[in-house]
Formats: structure tokens, sequence, C-alpha cells
């Protein structure tokens, strides 16, 4: 056997347990109105990228294709001006005011449908924000959880590699969402390879107000697509630390800010708002017991070690780092073992945009 990963395996692997559903109408005006209020009253928001990762490795790990060989990426390569908090996280609700949003009884039906199951429970709920954005990202997974191994108390890079080896399949905590968008943009909607990303995409049309999608997305590659002018995508002055919030001088205007500095203003008509909803599903009963109890769960050693005899079994020499979590080449090792390429094609109206450099 050699190293080079099988992508049209992995590939089969990254795929939902149903298709994508489609709906409308999901969140009431007063709905939609709270949940920006929480954006503009508890900012300052810290860019995604900020959040999630230490370097650019562990972005890489996460998306669909690794970088060519001897070119260093940098993380300043892949700033984009989107922003996240959290509305609700370890099943409760963080803010009171949008607590009907969160315990929302449609979407647990959703969940359960989705899947056919028995139960779900509400997990987590986001926001991602912006104003005009480009989107250098091929295609991602959002974070599977496993047991014992969550996004919670894991690195995303981790739960991503995890997912797309196919090695822990039976650990995996079933996970249904409801995404959705509320934007303007005519030309801006939601790329997403139920099949596989080396099959043909599919694509929530634009314009995506109150629009949106029931989705398992830790399996599935997709992409949010860019949005507003070409020339307003990559604000001068973005960096690492800037962050988003509110203007309290106008309710319908959001800054972009570095410290005291604005560099950039945003009105809500221009805004790209994204919420997303995720539920935990269990098939029945028993599988809800083993997921609460912790009944088998899995460990980091459990998690390297099959890594590891993985990686030899297919060639790969590798030993396990003095801090697996956060080696670089460790990392790089697992990406290219297990990368299944960026996709195949993206739709014509939605092309990836090119990766920015320090120097832009």
């Amino acid at each position: 056997m050699n190293g080079f990963p099988d992508r049209q395996a992995i590939s089969d692997i990254l795929r939902p347990i149903s298709t994508p559903r489609e709906i409308a109408n999901i969140y009431t005006d007063d709905q939609r109105e709270r949940l920006l209020d929480v954006v503009r009253q508890k900012g300052p928001w810290k860019l995604i990228i900020a959040q999630h990762f230490a370097n650019a490795e562990e972005l890489i790990a996460t998306m669909s294709g690794s970088m060519p060989e001897g070119f260093t990426p940098t993380l300043d390569m892949f700033l984009t001006p989107t922003f996240r908090g959290f509305y609700a996280n370890y099943s409760a609700a963080l803010y009171p005011e949008i607590s009907d949003c969160f315990y929302n009884p449609q979407f647990i039906e959703h969940a359960k449908s989705y899947w056919g199951a028995q139960y779900a429970k509400p997990q987590m709920m986001l926001f991602n924000i912006n104003g005009p954005c480009g989107n250098t990202d091929p295609g991602h997974l959002d974070s599977p959880s496993f047991r014992g191994v969550r996004y919670e108390n894991s690195p995303t890079w981790l739960c991503s590699v995890m997912g797309k080896s196919g090695l822990f399949q039976e650990y995996l905590i079933k996970m249904a969402q409801v995404i959705t968008w509320f934007s303007h943009d005519a030309n801006s909607g939601f790329t997403y390879w139920p099949e596989g990303p080396a099959r043909a995409p599919r694509r929530l049309q634009p314009p995506v107000w109150n629009r949106g999608v029931v989705v398992q997305n830790e399996m599935m590659m997709h992409r949010g697509e860019a949005n507003g002018p070409v020339e307003l995508q990559r604000p001068a002055g973005l960096s690492f630390d800037t962050v988003f919030t509110g203007d309290p001088a106008d309710r319908d205007n959001w800054r972009l800010m570095n410290s005291d500095a604005t560099i950039a203003n945003i009105h809500t008509r221009d805004l790209r708002f994204l919420v997303h909803w995720s539920a935990e599903v269990f098939e029945d009963f028993a599988e809800l017991k083993m997921n609460m109890d912790g009944t088998g769960d899995l460990t980091y050693d459990q998690v390297f070690d099959t890594f590891i005899k993985d990686l030899r079994a297919r060639g790969i020499a590798a030993e396990t780092p003095v801090d697996p979590l956060r080696d670089p080449q460790f990392i790089r090792t697992l990406i290219a073992a297990y990368d299944c390429g960026s996709p195949v094609s993206y739709p014509p109206e939605a092309p990836v945009t090119a990766l920015y450099t320090s120097a832009a």
C-alpha cells in the first residue's frame, strides 16, 4: 500500500445521513430582531478564524485540499471579515431573550425527522455575521463530535480529521442543524456537496432571506458564498484582531474596529447574517443513555493510537509527538493522509475567492 489518500473513498465518507432539506420562513420578524439585538448589544465579536485556530495547519485541516508542496500558508492569507458569537452552548441558552429561538419545538421535530430518530436535544446555537466579504474557503466540514472527543473539549482540526478519516464512525454523535440566512444579496447563496466532494454540488439559490436547510454539516462539505461588491470584500486594515460591533449612535450601523479605530461601516441592509442551530439526535433511549452516561467514550490516547496504526498500515512513517494536539508537522501528516481534495466542481455563479496574501 502507498501513503496517498484514497480520495474517492474519503469522499464517500463525507455524505450526510439524508439529503439537506430546504426550508423557508424559519424565524418570525420579532425573533430575527431579538437575535440581531444580542449581536448589537453584547459585542464586540471576534473573527471566526481568531476563535478556532492557532495556526494555518489547524485551519486547513477543516478544509478540502492541502497546500502545494513547499508552500507555507499563514493565517492572514485566509482572513475574511466574518465574525462569530454563540447564542447557546452546552444545551443552555446564554441569553434569556432568545430562549424561544433555541428551545424551538419545530426545530427539534426537524432534527428528529431528518434522522428518523426518537429523541433530540438542542445543543448549540451560534451566528456568523459580515458585510461585503470574500470567501477563500474551498469547502469545509463543521466540527463533528464523538463520544468523549467533542467540539467543546477538543481542537477543531482534530474533530475534522477524525470525521474525514472514517475511523471513528461508531463513536460519531448524531447531529442535525437548522441553518438560516438573512441576506438581500441576489448573488450569494450556499454551496454544498451532499454526494461527497468528488461529485457535483448543489446550491441554495439566492437571495437567502429567512431561508435555510436542515442538514448534517459535520459530514458534508459545504461553503457560504462571497457577498457584496468585490472592492469592499476585504476592508483596508483588516487584521487578526479586528472585531465587529453595533454602533450605539445608530441602530442600523455596524462597525469593524481595530482597537478604537473604525475601519469600515456596514448598514443592516448589507449584512449577511447566519443563524446556526444544532441538536444532538438519538435513535432510541439506549443510544441516548450511552451518550449521556459516558459508556465507551474515546480518549485521546485511543484516537492517536488508531491514527498511528492506520498510517503505518498504509506505509506512512509516523510517531505520536510529545504534543499531538498542537504539533504542526503531525497535523500536516494527518491532513495529507486523510485529504479528500478540493471539490471537483463549483457552481459557476459561486467561485472560490482567490487567496489573499499578507501584502494585499
